[in-house]
C-alpha cells in the first residue's frame, strides 16, 4: 500500500520477471525466499480454512499476507498482528495502534493473534460491496481476484495485481486452491494462533522457535502455553539441560522419520545424532533404531552416511 522506494522497484521487477513464465521455473525457483517460504509452511492451513469458510482462494490470501506483511516481518505486524494492512476505521470497535502509511499516521487494526487477522481479511472483504464481484469469480481464478482486488480499491499502488500473480506463481501457492479439510487435517493451530513476538517455524509440519539467550524450560512453557515436561520431552532433552541460544526447540511431539523427500543424510563438520535428529524432526531413539552401528553419544565422523526414513 505504500508507494515504491528502489528496493521495492528492484522486487517488483525481479517478480513481474518470475510471471512471464507459466508458473514457476526453474530460476525462479532459485530466487525463492526462505523467510517467505516459512511464512507460507506456517499459515497455508489456514489460508486454507478461511477459503473453506469464505470462498477466498488460498492463493490470494496467502499472497496478500506475504506482501502486506513483509512475510511476518512488518513492525505492524510483528506488534499488532495486523498481517494484511487493515485500518481501523469507525467501525472497528477493537484495539488500534499508529502507523505510517503513505507519509502520515494512520491508525491500524491490532489483533491477539495471527489467526484473528486472517480471520478479519476474510470478513473485510466478504462484508463489504465493492468486492461482490470477486466472490462470482472461480476460486481458482486468482489472477481475475487479483486484478479485482486492484479495481475496487484495496491498494493504491499500480503494480498490486502483478505482485500478487507473481507471489502466487514463484511460490506456487495456486496449488493450496485445490486444498480441502482433510489436507489440512492434523496440522498444528499453534503455529498460527500462537500470540507471542517470536518467529515460529514449521519443519515437517512440526512447530518450532530458536532459542534466545537467558530462555529456560519454564519461561518458554509460559510464552508458548506448552508445558515444561512436554518441552523437555520432545527435544530428548532432561530437566537439567541449559537452553543455549540457537537451540532447536520443538513444540510438539517430532516424527519417528524424516518426511519426504529425505531419505539420507551426510553428515558434516561439527554435527552430531542428536543436532540431525533436531534439524529432521525425528525422535533420537527412531534415529538411532535407523542407524544401530552409531552409539547414542558416539562421534560422527564427516561424511558418515545415516538412514532417515
Amino acid at each position: 500500500m505504500n508507494r515504491l522506494s528502489s528496493l521495492s522497484l528492484i522486487l517488483t521487477i525481479l517478480l513481474v520477471s518470475c510471471s512471464t513464465a507459466k508458473h514457476s521455473t526453474s530460476s525462479c525457483y532459485q530466487q525463492r525466499n526462505y523467510t517467505y517460504e516459512q511464512y507460507i509452511e506456517r499459515f497455508y492451513p489456514i489460508a486454507v480454512e478461511q477459503m473453506q469458510r469464505h470462498g477466498i482462494p488460498a492463493s490470494i490470501t496467502l499472497a496478500q499476507g506475504l506482501l502486506e506483511s513483509g512475510a511476518g516481518n512488518s513492525s505492524l505486524t510483528r506488534k499488532s498482528n495486523n498481517h494484511f494492512g487493515i485500518k481501523a476505521d469507525s467501525s472497528w470497535k477493537g484495539k488500534r495502534t499508529t502507523s505510517r502509511d503513505n507519509g502520515k499516521n494512520c491508525y491500524f487494526r491490532v489483533y491477539d493473534n495471527p489467526r484473528e487477522s486472517y480471520e478479519d481479511h476474510s470478513k473485510f472483504l466478504v462484508g463489504r460491496e465493492r468486492y461482490a464481484s470477486l466472490f462470482k469469480l472461480n476460486k481458482k481464478d486468482y489472477k481475475g481476484w487479483a486484478k479485482g482486488l486492484k479495481k475496487a480499491g484495496y491498494a493504491e499502488d499500480p503494480g498490486y495485481p502483478n505482485k500478487l500473480i507473481s507471489l502466487i506463481e514463484r511460490y506456487e501457492l495456486y496449488k493450496y486452491d485445490n486444498y480441502s479439510k482433510k489436507d489440512i487435517a492434523g496440522t498444528s493451530s499453534l503455529a498460527y494462533s500462537y500470540s507471542g513476538t517470536r518467529q515460529i517455524y514449521l519443519s515437517s509440519g512440526l512447530p518450532y522457535i530458536i532459542a534466545d539467550t537467558g530462555d529456560t524450560f519454564k519461561s518458554l512453557s509460559k510464552e508458548t502455553g506448552v508445558s515444561r515436561r512436554k518441552l523437555i520431552k520432545y527435544n530428548d532433552l532432561y530437566k537439567e539441560y541449559e537452553i543455549k541460544a540457537g537451540d532447536i526447540i520443538y513444540l510438539d511431539k517430532k516424527n519417528n522419520k524424516a518426511q519426504k523427500p529425505h531419505k539420507f543424510h551426510t553428515t558434516t563438520e561439527g554435527e552430531s545424532l542428536y543436532s540431525i535428529s533436531q534439524k529432521y524432526g525425528i525422535k533420537l531413539k527412531k534415529l538411532l533404531d535407523m542407524n544401530p552401528q552409531f552409539k547414542s553419544y558416539a562421534k560422527l565422523k564427516v561424511g558418515d552416511i545415516l538412514i532417515l526414513r
